[in-house]
């Protein structure tokens, strides 16, 4: 490598070719290559934001560059089309000055694939830092009349994504917009402070921070990382998103007729809401059993209960087929693998890697897990179906199929569990939203055995 180049953007090329050619995760790719290169402070997090952006953002940007250019864009060499890429998130999306921006991809071009190509990413970046990012949307707008393709192509999203999001929002299509650009922007880091073993005000005492808006337990981090946090490095306090808590504290806070003591997560990997239901188990006496069946995934349960005090055990087997005793349970979590897209805002390449095909295996799984819970669940007893997802089919559709074939569940209203939380409700259902609340997007809905 040139010694004059940006050590922040070559390592956000590494992340790129790394997602491209090894089918990484950027997540764990950024982490190596940060590791690898020695980067911290404000260049971990510049290298951090050209990498997740420029993949989030890897349709749009496809699209500016082609029409700079007369040749197939599956013709440019795919090392030169990252960097233009990233050229045009920096300047596009960051706002980095043209010069800079241009001339900062010309020197990782020549440190990676050399000189003629240089001269060719010189030339296309000259012409996609000549417009600022809403006169290319426009452009790209005009090209479609059908309303979900101009969204997807003018935010940077698979048309299908798009299309599930619409339904999802109901009477609220004219959102769309706003949810397509909030799942655009990184959140900051949500903390938790698990109950009884950490407080909030530590945590606001701990790093540059505030309180969250809807969970008691909650802290946004508003300056370092959360590493740097001993109560988080100790377990004692958990990185977890508001929509997460909230979920936890909605099957929690509602009435139960039973009296088992007993309370299960019954998808508990990686174990951020099995580690508050535990933490709010102890204080009322209650024991916790955490269902996983993935090796790797039941030993993050257990790391993250391992702070907790009182009276619990990581059940490593599948949820369908857990082994605990049937009617067993007060109160039963069930939050269902899902696509995970209520969640894009944290997980940049998701939206490219999904297929709608992946909802074929992911809906019977979420029927067979929620029939599970319910089966485990005293009479009286709770049951709160949620999923990272808004999709109608992984959310409203499920329950209704399920509901449908047995008469020993009632729906609850799972808006009255979470009054404090706005424009929250659909029907009995709750859903939160990344541009109403700040949130993931999440789906619950709670159940009451009979």
């Amino acid at each position: 490598m040139s010694h004059q180049g940006d050590p922040a953007r070559r390592a956000a090329f590494e992340v790129l070719r790394a997602v491209r050619v090894d089918r990484a995760y950027s997540n764990i790719a950024l982490s190596h290559v940060l590791r690898h290169r020695k980067l911290s402070g404000p260049e971990a997090a510049r290298a951090t934001d050209l990498a997740a952006g420029t993949i989030r953002m890897a349709g749009f940007l496809d699209d500016v560059i082609s029409r700079n250019f007369e040749r197939d864009i599956d013709d440019v060499d795919p090392d030169v089309l990252d960097v233009l890429r990233l050229l045009s998130y920096d300047v596009l999306v960051r706002g980095t000055p043209a010069y800079a921006a241009v001339d900062a991809g010309v020197t990782l071009a020549r440190d990676v694939v050399g000189e003629g190509p240089s001269r060719f990413v010189n030339a296309i970046g000259r012409k996609v830092a000549s417009r600022p990012i809403d006169a290319w949307r426009s452009d790209i707008a005009a090209t479609y009349d059908d309303e979900v393709a101009r969204l997807a192509a003018m935010y940077s999203y698979p048309r299908w994504i798009v299309a599930g999001l619409r339904a999802a929002l109901g009477d609220a299509t004219d959102e769309l917009p706003a949810l397509l650009q909030a799942q655009n922007q990184p959140p900051r880091p949500t903390l938790v402070a698990r109950p009884g073993v950490s407080t909030v005000a530590e945590l606001l005492a701990a790093a540059p921070s505030q309180p969250g808006q809807w969970s008691p337990y909650a802290v946004v981090l508003t300056g370092g990382s959360p590493g740097s946090i001993e109560a988080v490095r100790l377990g004692r306090a958990g990185v977890q998103d508001e929509g997460s808590q909230l979920i936890a504290l909605a099957l929690v806070d509602t009435p139960v007729s039973s009296t088992t003591n007993t309370w299960v997560d019954l998808a508990a990997g990686p174990g951020g809401k099995a580690a508050l239901l535990a933490a709010l188990a102890a204080q009322v006496g209650a024991r916790l059993d955490a269902v996983e069946p993935h090796e790797h995934r039941a030993d993050l349960v257990a790391q993250a209960l391992a702070a907790i005090p009182g009276d619990h055990e990581v059940v490593r087997a599948d949820g369908r087929l857990s082994g605990l005793p049937l009617g067993s349970a007060d109160r039963v979590l069930l939050d269902a693998p899902c696509s995970g897209l209520g969640a894009l805002r944290r997980r940049p390449d998701a939206r490219w890697r999904r297929e709608e095909e992946d909802l074929v295996e992911l809906v019977p799984l979420q029927r067979g897990l929620l029939n599970a819970a319910i089966d485990l669940t005293a009479s009286g007893g709770v049951i709160a179906y949620a999923t990272c997802s808004p999709l109608l089919a992984e959310t409203s559709e499920v329950v209704a199929a399920v509901l449908a074939g047995r008469d020993d569940v009632e729906l609850l209203d799972a808006a009255a569990a979470l009054p404090q939380i706005p424009d929250a409700a659909d029907g009995l259902f709750v859903r939160l939203w990344p541009h109403r609340h700040g949130t993931d997007g999440m789906f619950l809905a709670l159940m009451r055995r009979r």
